[in-house]
């Protein structure tokens, strides 16, 4: 089965530089690779609707499976009124591409596991910063945006292991199977920026949730772990698995202004044996 995977499109932020349709472009990618099933890996846009009605079509148009974990822009409060986040993660769970509580089978034996996952703190300087430093997330003048535009109403280590407690029973569920794991945040040390640095001794805390790492002990039956957030393109193969981060990420760090050129760049497709 052939699989293509990408994140962090944020098509709104990147509009300017998407000169035709970006359903059509990413479905004739996907044509010209023969892929099955395409996976995405969260941040299609900063606003619930707009990556839902983005999803919607593109599955309409491609007439293959399109799966898909929310990410923390997908989640953000800016231009609506649905200032409870849970309402919004209840919205995309009830949708067709979610995987939450919903592993995607395919055949008798693979699966596709997802859960948006939530940052812990982990991989964050602990020894320069405290859980309730993190918890500001404010950083000099400056500040992570969930701070604003996020409402779970309980800490965010709360919400990083619900979200972890679904997907270990979706991954108990589907323990015969060989399993694509597709999170949005970074599950594993080499997604996140070596420590020490300057800014990323307290940013790295909110990229990743370093407890979900346990996982690749439980389950040695996941042969792939998707995951976006960070903006990276990188793959990391061990002996059991192989980790990829497929971002489009932001055009501010594009050497070349160009959506398709990065899409193309960022596109990762790989085969299930």
């Amino acid at each position: 089965m052939k699989i293509a995977t990408v994140s962090d499109l944020h098509i709104d932020r990147n509009d300017a530089f998407i000169e035709w349709d970006l359903e059509k472009q990413l479905t004739d990618r996907l044509y010209e690779h023969k892929v099955d099933c395409l996976l995405i890996a969260g941040d299609v846009s900063n606003h619930y609707d707009t990556t839902h009605r983005f999803l919607k079509k593109l599955e309409e148009i491609s007439g293959i499976p399109v799966l898909f974990v929310p990410g923390n822009h997908d989640y953000w409060a800016r231009d609506h009124d649905i200032v409870n986040t849970n309402e919004i993660d209840q919205f995309f769970n009830r949708q067709s591409y979610s995987l939450v509580g919903r592993p995607k089978l395919f055949g008798d034996d693979l699966a596709v596991v997802g859960t948006p996952g939530w940052y812990d703190y982990g991989y964050g300087n602990h020894e320069k910063y405290s859980k309730e430093d993190f918890e500001k997330k404010q950083y000099g003048f400056a500040s992570w945006n969930d701070r604003h535009y996020v409402n779970w109403g309980r800490s965010d280590q709360t919400v990083s292991q619900d979200m972890l407690d679904q997907l270990l029973q979706d991954l108990e569920a589907v323990k015969d199977r060989q399993v694509i794991l597709m999170t949005h945040v970074a599950t594993h040390p080499e997604f996140v920026i070596p420590l020490p640095h300057r800014v990323y001794n307290y940013a790295n805390a909110f990229l990743g949730a370093r407890a979900y790492e346990k996982l690749y002990d439980l389950y040695p039956n996941i042969t792939f772990s998707i995951m976006g957030h960070v903006h990276l393109r990188k793959t990391v193969r061990d002996e059991r698995r192989t980790f990829i981060s497929a971002c489009v990420g932001n055009h501010k760090h594009w050497k070349i202004k160009d959506f398709t050129t990065q899409l193309n760049k960022s596109m990762v497709t790989f085969t299930t044996s």
